[in-house]
């Protein structure tokens, strides 16, 4: 009955969403491709040659759906930049109003922003829910819901909250207590192991927050480590963007922080089951010797999830001096992101081992004193 009434209450949560963002949506719409032409082009620059596709679109959404259009894409040969398409691609239109009041096609200019991906995107999601309800089924609905709170937390609550102008790490620390709260009891239900879970979890995230802050001082870490993030700042220059680089290191810490904190106290737990004799002291003993393991597994798991996630970047140091390299900004950022989550991981071994061993031992005592 908790774990509904807590989803129920999750539930209305994610509807009605604390804060509200302003979000200002360039308007856009889908098409389809239905033929192609290439043209050779001088470039602008240095006399090079670029190719142009001609590319005719059917618009598929919106108030002109199932007219056509000619649109020019440029192909300069840079695949990061450029949209290669063919017939039957699915594309996402910009649509730009160039007049007063838009009566008919003209007085709109429409052009391709990108391919659209969303459908594999579903697929992917659809097969991730398939699976995650069919081999966890009760367990998977509960952390299917706690995945959508979480997600929910972040768009509804911590964007809007930075872009109102709170502060990055304090919304960040916020967010991730409150996933971790939903998350935990959703999955472990509302007992001391789970109590133990959370509280550990907390803590770790409040040590990462403060260990980000230190470490981004010292290093002189600006925050711009993409190019995502100058996008940003030319839409939003008034942004902390230390403290945003601080917020994206705790909310990526969070899960292996959660995941380390619920196998601690669970372990704890079904120690004391066994044999309930067992002291406090006896119980943190236990749980820190079980923490060895995790640490080893999920330390290597967070600084692989970086490395795998910056590949591209680790590459790059084949071509450049390596005191050079060390020292980029991104590859300081990476290299700061992946230290401090697995800094927070040590602490969440200790502090969740003696919370839960006194908790666990705690509630067992009392409730064998009520019966």
């Amino acid at each position: 009955m908790k774990n509904l009434i807590l989803a129920l209450a999750i539930g209305l949560g994610i509807i009605c969403p604390t804060f509200a963002a302003d979000k200002a949506e360039l308007p856009s719409e889908t098409g389809v491709v239905e033929s192609v032409q290439y043209e050779d082009i001088e470039g602008l620059q240095q006399g090079e040659n670029n190719v142009k596709q001609i590319v005719l679109v059917k618009v598929l959404s919106g108030q002109f759906k199932g007219t056509e259009r000619l649109i020019d894409n440029m192909l300069t040969g840079n695949p990061a930049y450029d949209i290669n398409l063919q017939k039957g691609d699915h594309v996402v239109l910009h649509v730009e109003q160039i007049a007063d009041e838009v009566i008919n096609p003209e007085d709109v200019d429409v052009f391709i922003a990108d391919i659209k991906r969303e459908n594999a995107l579903f697929g992917a999601s659809a097969l991730f829910i398939l699976l995650l309800l069919i081999i966890g089924r009760k367990k998977g609905i509960f952390s299917l819901v706690s995945i959508l709170a979480t997600v929910s937390l972040i768009f509804f609550i911590l964007m809007p909250m930075i872009l109102n102008g709170f502060c990055p790490i304090a919304s960040a620390v916020l967010v991730g207590i409150l996933s971790t709260i939903i998350t935990i009891y959703l999955v472990g239900g509302f007992n001391s192991k789970s109590s133990s879970a959370i509280i550990g979890t907390s803590l770790s995230l409040i040590v990462a927050g403060g260990l980000s802050v230190i470490v981004i001082w010292l290093a002189h870490l600006t925050g711009f480590a993409g190019e995502e993030s100058m996008y940003l700042y030319s839409a939003h220059p008034e942004l902390d963007f230390q403290g945003l680089l601080s917020a994206s290191m705790i909310i990526a810490a969070l899960g292996a922080l959660m995941d380390t904190g619920v196998s601690i106290a669970s372990a704890i737990n079904e120690i004391y089951e066994t044999d309930p004799s067992l002291s406090v002291k006896q119980l943190f003993t236990s749980g820190m010797n079980i923490g060895k393991d995790v640490i080893g597994t999920m330390s290597n798991t967070l600084i692989l999830v970086y490395l795998g996630a910056s590949l591209p970047l680790v590459l790059l140091s084949n071509n450049i001096d390596l005191q050079k390299f060390f020292n980029l900004n991104q590859v300081a950022t990476e290299i700061s992101s992946a230290l401090i989550g697995s800094i927070a991981i040590l602490a969440c071994v200790p502090l969740t081992a003696i919370i839960a061993a006194y908790l666990i031992k705690k509630q067992k005592a009392n409730d064998n004193i009520q019966i």
